[in-house]
């Protein structure tokens, strides 16, 4: 296609663009005016054809690979969570209904036509112990080229039994060298509720405080932690700490479902808002009927890691004043994407933000802990080998026996003083 007819075919298409816009959402907030874009287009096109004229590699300079990588490029440019899905990278969601995601390593991927991407690195994982990052880019798999791999084999190579180590060369936008990172497959614990147990030695008065950590929220989350409570509550649990530390969040569902535990039924607890009003939602509200009441104190546990539905579980008992937050501030991520194809292709855009019951938004500041509690970084290195407690090497287990976890004692220490009575 030459420089001409793309020229036509933008200006045939954008005002079309305009008018389904116009069409579709007539209440969407207008964006300044700029015209109808004509003269930033020809830009494109004037980069993109210079580019196909004088660059030596002829092999990079079909118009479907220049132009997905520009659309990358413009997605990622908004917000770290919208993206573009090569083809590849499509055909492999599609079909399998999941995202390209390796759980034993702690890595989600994204492929193009030549690029093998960490799209994302999961708390606490074996990646995130390795300083793997997202944007990283795998060159190789012990010491084999990967970049002209399908994702397919790819993951295929990737994928081995837990305690095999697996090396990595990677390559960083930050820095021009590439750099070997070897990582040993983990256990996946397939419970979102992988240790629920008493503290009741840990505290002064005779209240018996209980421990429950929620890993993910998934489609059994709700019945795990109803069960897990349960059990608590017939073995005299009297206070709770529930523990979201490194909780990436999950399904909205199951936190609204969990928060009606804590809550009265069908109290509101969360809604989105966005520029086009057809992404603005009512509030979600807690289920109608409840099996228990479940009174007791409760003091949520957040790190830096705690993010999307941790937020929003966290931020509704604080707005309601039904839990006292204790840790670090949480990671920001209150937005709501959308996965929108693209024949071949798709567009994952952000649309809106969420928002607890008083209309904050948790997106790019985060739940800030009524009691903030100081986190060394060998404190997050110790919470995450006590999460892996049935892998550590005897060197492991000798630094965790000297260690007390700062937030868990600040929480049972907030419990005995605001909470129970003297």
């Amino acid at each position: 296609m030459s420089f001409r007819m793309i020229i036509a075919a933008a200006a045939v298409l954008f005002p079309q663009l305009c008018y389904s816009q116009q069409r579709i959402s007539p209440a969407l907030q207008p964006l300044p005016d700029e015209g109808m874009g004509y003269e930033h287009v020809e830009r494109l096109i004037n980069v993109l054809e210079q580019v196909r004229l004088n660059h030596p590699d002829g092999e990079k300079l079909s118009y479907d690979r220049l132009i997905n990588h520009a659309l990358e490029g413009m997605l990622n440019s908004l917000d770290k969570f919208s993206g573009f899905y090569h083809p590849e990278t499509y055909s492999f969601i599609s079909d399998k209904k999941r995202e390209p995601s390796l759980p034993g390593l702690g890595i989600t991927l994204g492929k193009s036509e030549d690029r093998i991407k960490v799209t994302a690195v999961h708390s606490g994982s074996a990646a995130d112990e390795a300083d793997i990052l997202p944007g990283d880019y795998i060159l190789a798999i012990n010491d084999h080229p990967a970049t002209k791999l399908t994702l397919t084999a790819i993951l295929k190579k990737l994928q081995g039994p837990a305690g095999e180590r697996v090396v990595l060369t990677l390559s960083r936008t930050s820095s021009p060298k590439t750099h070997e990172v070897p990582i040993l497959r983990r256990v996946v614990r397939e419970s979102p509720v992988p240790a629920a147990r008493l503290l009741e030695d840990r505290l002064a008065s005779d209240q018996k405080t209980g421990y429950l950590h929620l890993s993910e929220f998934t489609a059994t989350s709700h019945r795990d932690v109803e069960a897990a409570l349960d059990d608590l509550e017939d073995r005299g649990m009297e206070a709770l700490l529930l523990d979201l530390r490194g909780n990436p969040g999950g399904l909205l569902t199951a936190a609204v479902s969990i928060l009606g535990e804590f809550l009265p039924p069908s109290t509101e607890v969360v809604f989105t808002r966005g520029r086009n009003p057809e992404h603005n939602s009512p509030p979600m509200k807690t289920p109608a009927r409840k099996r228990r009441n479940r009174s007791y104190p409760v003091a949520v546990l957040l790190d830096r890691n705690s993010a999307s539905a941790s937020e929003l579980v966290a931020g509704a008992l604080q707005d309601l004043e039904r839990a006292i937050i204790i840790g670090e501030t949480s990671y920001g991520k209150g937005s709501v994407q959308r996965i929108m194809p693209m024949n071949d292709t798709a567009l994952r855009l952000t649309i809106a933000t969420y928002h607890t019951p008083s209309g904050r938004s948790p997106q790019g500041v985060g739940i800030l802990p009524d009691i903030e509690v100081d986190t060394s970084h060998e404190d997050h290195k110790n919470l995450a080998r006590q999460r892996r407690s049935d892998s550590l090497s005897p060197d492991e287990r000798q630094l965790l026996e000297s260690w007390e976890d700062p937030v868990i004692a600040g929480a049972l220490k907030a419990i005995s003083e605001k909470y129970v009575p003297n």
